[in-house]
């Protein structure tokens, strides 16, 4: 893949954060009153330039809704990447949903947001279950997982035809050369790994306007799926902004 062709997934999770903080029980997730609406912000994005945009249901529902999910499905005119548990019920959504395409990753109840990759040795059954059910459904799925070879040999044997790199380590050492240049290494390793078993590269978490310079630098990239680091530049300056200015740092701009 070249800079001009890795595609930007914007995860609009926390527009709903701040919608949920003050209108949680407001029996609604949009208009009179209830803002920010998370549609609203996707197809802003979506002007702006964003290839994709992504939303994490998660089994609590702590920030997007089904709604919002529907909504999402009918009115953008990109991808709808939907990020899930392997919860039976969220399975069962999805499915008839029919998203462009699926990221199994795990839960945590404590958590803020995702941290951790997939352990695809311990929920082995499970995750290959719900890869299956996707691939018959004709949904593909990606595995978010860490940069561990072990964990993308298993994904390759469970035929999922997509992985998300967890950048987040990376991400967390970037102000520490050495560990940096370590966790870099790490990523490049496994994104040779997964291409050299047909498996589609994409990278996640922690990627920001600062160290996506380095994050570009891995082989066989096809999709960046950022979010928070988006969000908190929109605060700023808009969505809009946001969004034209991460693209703008893929295309080496």
């Amino acid at each position: 893949m070249t800079r001009s062709t890795i595609l930007l997934g914007v995860n609009i999770d926390h527009t709903a954060t701040l919608r949920q903080a003050r209108f949680r029980d407001a029996g609604r997730t949009c208009g009179a009153f209830v803002e920010p609406d998370p549609v609203l912000v996707a197809l802003l994005a979506e002007q702006a330039g964003a290839d994709g945009i992504t939303v994490h249901l998660r089994e609590d529902r702590r920030h997007i809704q089904e709604r919002d999910v529907l909504r999402l499905r009918e009115n953008i005119q990109t991808r709808l990447n939907l990020e899930m548990a392997c919860n039976e019920a969220i399975v069962d959504f999805a499915i008839k949903l029919r998203p462009d395409c699926v990221c199994l990753v795990p839960e945590n109840r404590s958590e803020v947001t995702t941290e951790g990759g997939l352990d695809l040795i311990a929920g082995r059954e499970n995750v290959a279950r719900v890869v299956a059910r996707m691939n018959d459904a004709g949904i593909p799925a990606s595995l978010f997982i860490a940069p561990d070879p072990t964990q993308i040999a298993v994904a390759a044997e469970l035929h999922a035809p997509w992985i998300e790199l967890h950048t987040g380590a990376f991400a967390n050492a970037y102000y520490d050369p050495a560990l940096r240049e370590k966790e870099l290494l790490r990523l490049r390793r496994a994104a040779e790994q997964a291409s050299l078993l047909d498996i589609a590269v994409n990278a996640g978490h922690g990627i920001n306007y600062t160290n996506i310079r380095e994050v570009l630098t891995l082989p066989h990239l096809h999709e960046l799926n950022i979010g928070h680091s988006i969000l908190s530049r929109a605060v700023l300056y808009g969505i809009g902004e946001a969004v034209r200015t991460m693209k703008a740092r893929i295309r080496g701009e």
